[in-house]
């Protein structure tokens, strides 16, 4: 087995790498750029080597220097995490120049894969359903207007090379295509540096739900079953859980054996996860695409299955099998992650960086907390502000919610904003008590809870109006002067009229 293993990451993908070696006896080097000197993953390594400036462009995202780090640190290997390097096709070259194991598939695969449109023909090529659309990038706006009357409004364009909802629009009717059609290629221009997109027919009120796929150098393929993702905001995901509330054997057969053949057609090695768009009404499934690294929410899969992912990657890339077969794995709990994010939900979920000035992690059965920092730590300004990941689970879903209730009433963050009060909200929502979910759920939500607080302000202004006018009646009675009966009974008109008005 590696004797030495280097995480190209930071944050609490990292601690979670470090903690994997730890269980194997593996020793773990860490890599941080100046914002990152005092971080939680740099005081867990073994030993932690400096690679830049705060900016991921100087830093994380710079290929040379973590190979630098990994010659210096004598690692055999290097686990990427999620985002950064993960996915960088260029970078498993660089890695495997230096006789370095990349922890992940081929360089090959993830270009394969990395192409919304090339994954698409792929998935079509092994017979995996796919949403109506193109296979080629769109040419002019012209070709644009008319695949889209071909399919059908409404449709979605979205940006080849993306991911995270950049360069992705909606579009309802054919007045609106034009506006989004630039936007979208504006959009994926600036954050690609490619500026193709491609056209789909929309799934009305779809899940978003995901295969989890693991395969090793051997032939062996094997699903993991479904993770349900369509709590999303900004189409990121911000809840996660294991089984989907539509679960039955059937589907996650269907859709398991379905992501296999998707994996099989590129000849994948180590984690993978195949992403389908469901309809919520018919339960046909769709290939998305496929993301060839690790997952943030593969907690809920290992809480569900008792599969540790991470050594299993890692005894993957040593060139071991893997340690269990299709018919080994069992889905016998239910659980369900919360990404807490130091931002503020009630400014459309802004970044809230600063200092965290207490933390209180929740503890006891059914919980575990995927964290990245701790108490006197800094949310940086330069990456993604996520600080922790809340999971928990249960015999049954009913019981895992009461049990993520409970941790999310635990949980204390000072110094900054964060998502834990919108998330105390959440498992109160009746729809998704009942497992009512799709990718528009934040949208609707927000909208309930606008309409209970108008609500709650109108049964305010009624008892105030209530109250007063009883008082200006009182006074009435006591014959009180003619000015005190026509100043109660101004307040008391003001106050229906405010109540009437609440309730238009």
């Amino acid at each position: 087995m590696f004797k030495k293993i280097l995480i190209a990451n930071r944050g609490e993908i990292a601690c979670r790498v470090i903690r994997a070696c730890r269980d194997m006896n593996i020793k773990s080097v860490a890599v941080y750029s100046d914002a990152d000197r005092d971080a939680l993953h740099v005081r867990m390594a073994d030993v932690a080597y400096f690679i830049g400036a705060p900016p991921s462009s100087e830093s994380y995202l710079r290929g040379e220097k973590i190979i630098e780090a990994v010659k210096k640190s004598g690692a055999e290997a290097i686990h990427p995490g999620y985002g950064f390097l993960s996915e960088n096709a260029d970078f498993v070259r660089l890695a495997a120049k230096e006789n370095i194991v990349f922890i992940g598939p081929a360089p090959e695969a993830m270009e394969a894969m990395g192409g919304k449109i090339s994954a698409r023909k792929i998935a079509i090529e092994a017979d995996v359903p796919v949403v109506p659309g193109t296979t080629e990038p769109l040419e002019t706006y012209e070709e644009a207007q008319r695949i889209a009357l071909e399919i059908g409004y409404p449709i979605m364009l979205k940006a080849s090379a993306g991911g995270g909802g950049k360069g992705m629009r909606f579009v309802e009717t054919a007045e609106d295509l034009k506006s989004a059609y630039e936007t979208a290629r504006g959009e994926a221009l600036a954050s690609f540096n490619n500026d193709e997109v491609y056209v789909e027919k929309a799934v009305v009120r779809p899940r978003h739900i995901e295969i989890q796929i693991f395969a090793d150098k051997h032939g062996n393929y094997v699903h993991l079953g479904e993770r349900e993702c369509s709590i999303q905001r900004r189409h990121q995901k911000v809840v996660e859980e294991c089984p989907s509330p539509i679960n039955s054997k059937e589907l996650r057969r269907a859709m398991g054996e379905s992501a296999i053949k998707v994996a099989r057609a590129v000849d994948y090695v180590g984690a993978g996860t195949v992403e389908f768009l469901v309809s919520d009404e018919t339960r046909e499934f769709y290939f998305l695409e496929m993301n060839t690294r690790l997952q943030v929410e593969h907690p809920v899969t290992e809480l569900v299955t008792g599969i540790d992912l991470v050594r299993e990657q890692i005894r993957v890339a040593y060139g071991e099998k893997l340690s269990f077969t299709q018919e080994e794995i069992k889905w016998e709990n239910h659980a369900i992650e919360c990404r807490v994010y130091a931002e503020d939900p009630e400014n459309n979920f802004l970044p809230s960086p600063g200092k965290i000035t207490r933390l209180r992690v929740p503890q006891g059965g059914g919980v575990r907390d995927d964290g990245g920092v701790y108490e006197g730590a800094e949310v940086s300004i330069y990456y993604d502000p996520m600080i922790s990941k809340l999971a928990v689970f249960g015999k049954t879903r009913e019981e895992a919610i009461d049990r993520l209730r409970r941790a999310l009433r635990e949980y204390e963050v000072g110094g900054i904003k964060t998502t834990l009060p919108f998330f105390r909200e959440i498992v109160e929502d009746s729809e998704f008590i009942s497992g009512n979910l799709d990718t528009g759920f934040i949208g609707r939500f927000t909208e309930r809870k606008k309409a209970r607080e108008v609500d709650e302000a109108a049964r305010d202004l009624a008892v105030i109006a209530a109250v007063l006018a009883n008082a200006g009646e009182r006074k009435t009675v006591s014959n009180e002067s003619d000015k005190t009966q026509q100043t109660a009974s101004r307040w008391a008109l003001a106050g229906r009229a405010a109540a009437h008005q609440n309730r238009m």
